[in-house]
């Protein structure tokens, strides 16, 4: 039976007599797959030439004796000293003109010729010993390209590869000055060769340079995993290519990176000790999982699934009994067909000495295991029933990533984040259950453009770069009967990220929105008091003062030297409705504001009435829709039987009841 559970497993950090003791107690969990070798470059060429693929291979044939399928990391995440010693120009550069050293994980640059070249024999020696394996059923690219050195590279490698990237893009170095404003503070330059990469300066940045250059990186890392795709493909038979994601992270365009990738996987740690994770943050977790969907417009995997609690030098907290459980079939709710937990057994050694695994670091069986072995049995048949069933959400939300970027350069407010943005949008209805559907607005792109017709309810926050063609498509969902929420900060960039001076600000759809904004606040250290119809609340971070020229008001301002203009705004145009909210909302306002707009654009709540920490996330298929009650409450609680009434039971333990981070599936035939 395949089980759709696995785990990330390190044969080579333990003695080889082990190997046959984890596989066992894989096989008694019900582990149906590993994920091997992403890190192991000098067991596998502990010297330069000589190969040793011998205890991969014994693991390999081990596992698939057993019926565990394998798939193996290509291990270009961490050069191994004796290469780095020979070649320290492949150390990568920061901002600032350092290089960084040895002793972590991705200490290169991913431009460095010479690196791709040991890389290009590693991985075709690899590709050659396991790419016709029967028991290997895929390959993962490196490990979380959006993870490390984030500042970006800067060195002379990197410079030359930018100036080719500003070559091909704009063909004469004229263009380039004009994209980039250079004429400001004397920066023209008379050639590509004389482009500088946009390190530290002493004073300022320029904001178009800075934007390229974000660009150009995330392109260098799709060409880099393209570059190891193409050498597996030659020798690789019916085996999948993907790599492991991580949500939000802004370092490369996920959109582009997974043009090449069979499928998508992520890293999702509910609990990481990076993260502050207060009890009512689901609702981010919730939205990174639609994220991951978006990104090939399909379900996804999940590549790292948390299994204990996380740490390096710090720690986060242990999850409770039940949660390890409630948060991989949270993941599933969303989307993931499959699920591989991080990891099998907690090192002993290293930087994830208390990165804890499915077993302690003395290897024997625990809570974990038990936990984790009794959710993957319970769930066996279900996992394979649910397969590609998708979202049934009739509310979809845009993320761009040229808006992360541009909003970064120039936050305005210090505590303006487009992500956090996005999440109290994504939160007010997380909060009424619900679904919203994350995606891209590669509209131009056949293979990644979203179905805006599937969608009543079309939510853009901050789209401050705003192009004609964006523009052109959200005018045509407006007219055809769509309802469309824009906010401030719309409109005010162009491509190039300088500042567009055609039109009134929100830029060119001011006559869908009915509205135009010829003044506005940064709400430093201070918030602004908001009128909702019959609610009262506060607005932060920004204040666009809405000046109606064909929309009705349904809120205003009640403080500060605005008090009485609009803030928030409704436009008819066509067969649709545009609505504009020119600042933050309090929790309370969103909430109210979320519900007005599923009245208005007819999108059921049937889930509304659920007790608070309990979260319904429907997976719809082909024949029947399969609903997952997950109770976040660390207490029992009840769902409402009107709820479930037309329901079947797929997987409960009591009808109508939820003990502490228990999770209940129920069916509705179609």
């Amino acid at each position: 039976m395949n089980t759709h559970f696995g785990v990330d497993y390190y044969p080579e950090h333990w003695d080889k007599d082990r190997l046959e003791v984890d596989i066992k107690l894989m096989s008694d969990m019900g582990i149906s797959m590993v994920r091997l070798g992403e890190f192991s470059w000098h067991k596998m060429e502990p010297e330069e030439g000589k190969y040793d693929f011998s205890w991969l291979r014994e693991a390999v044939d081990k596992l698939g004796e057993a019926g565990i399928k394998s798939i193996l990391g290509t291990p270009t995440a961490a050069p191994p000293a004796w290469l780095m010693n020979k070649h320290p120009d492949i150390f990568p550069i920061n901002d600032k003109g350092m290089q960084t050293t040895f002793n972590g994980r991705h200490h290169d640059c991913q431009s460095n010729k010479i690196y791709r070249s040991y890389i290009e024999k590693l991985v075709t020696k690899m590709a050659q010993e396991f790419g016709q394996d029967e028991n290997v059923i895929g390959w993962q690219i490196d490990n979380e390209f959006g993870n490390s050195h984030g500042d970006l590279c800067f060195c002379d490698s990197c410079r030359d590869r930018f100036r080719e990237y500003l070559k091909d893009k704009y063909k004469d170095v004229n263009a380039l000055n004009k994209a980039w404003g250079t004429h400001f503070w004397s920066q023209e330059y008379n050639s590509f060769e004389e482009v500088f990469l946009p390190g530290y300066t002493v004073a300022g940045r320029n904001p178009a340079t800075v934007l390229d250059h974000r660009r150009f990186c995330s392109d260098l890392i799709v060409e880099f995993q393209k570059f190891q795709i193409d050498i597996i493909k030659k020798y690789s038979n019916n085996q999948f290519i993907t790599h492991n994601y991580m949500g939000f992270s802004p370092k490369v365009n996920y959109f582009e990176l997974g043009r090449d990738l069979d499928f998508v996987t992520h890293d999702q740690y509910p609990g990481g000790f990076y993260l502050a994770m207060p009890s009512d943050d689901e609702a981010f977790l919730s939205e990174t999982l639609e994220l991951i969907r978006a990104f090939k417009n399909k379900n996804f995997w999940i590549m790292e699934q948390q299994a204990g609690p996380t740490g390096w030098e710090i720690l986060g907290r242990t999850p409770a009994p039940g949660k390890l459980a409630l948060w991989a079939l949270k993941s599933v709710a969303h989307g993931a067909d499959n699920v591989i937990f991080f990891r099998w057994r907690t090192c002993t050694v290293g930087t994830e000495q208390y990165w804890h695994g499915i077993l302690p670091h003395n290897g024997k069986p625990g809570r974990r295991y038990y936990e984790l072995s009794g959710m993957i049995h319970k769930y066996a048949n279900l996992m394979e029933e649910i397969q590609g069933s998708g979202s049934n959400a009739k509310i979809a939300m845009v993320y761009n990533y040229d808006q992360v970027h541009a909003l970064d350069i120039q936050p305005h407010h210090p505590e303006l984040s487009y992500v956090n943005v996005l999440t109290d949008y994504y939160k007010a209805f997380y909060n009424v259950n619900v679904a919203v559907d994350m995606i891209g607005d590669y509209y131009d792109d056949e293979a990644l453009a979203p179905d805006l017709s599937k969608y009543k309810l079309l939510i853009v926050p901050l789209q401050y770069i705003e192009t004609e063609e964006k523009a052109r498509i959200y005018r045509e969902y407006v007219e055809k009967g769509g309802h469309l929420v824009l906010t401030y900060r719309n409109g005010v960039k162009d491509i190039n990220n300088n500042c567009q001076s055609e039109f009134e600000l929100p830029g060119r759809l001011c006559d869908v929105l009915g509205i135009e904004v010829k003044d506005y606040d940064c709400l430093r250290d201070t918030s602004v008091k908001v009128e909702l119809n019959l609610f009262s609340g506060n607005g932060s971070l920004w204040s666009d003062i809405v000046t109606p020229t064909t929309a009705t008001v349904i809120g205003k301002y009640a403080s500060e030297y605005y008090k009485g203009e609009a803030c928030m705004t409704e436009h008819s145009y066509g067969r649709g409705k545009a609505y504009y909210v020119g600042t933050q909302l309090d929790e309370n306002l969103f909430d109210k504001f979320a519900k007005y707009l599923l009245t208005e654009a007819k999108i059921k709540a049937p889930f509304a009435g659920i007790e608070k920490g309990v979260e319904v996330v429907v997976r719809s298929g082909e024949k029947k829709d399969f609903y997952f009650f997950l109770n976040h409450n660390d207490r029992k609680v009840n769902i409402p039987l009107d709820m479930i009434l037309d329901m079947n039971e797929e997987i409960i333990e009591n009808r109508g009841v939820l003990n502490p981070f228990e999770v209940a599936v129920y069916s509705k035939e179609k």
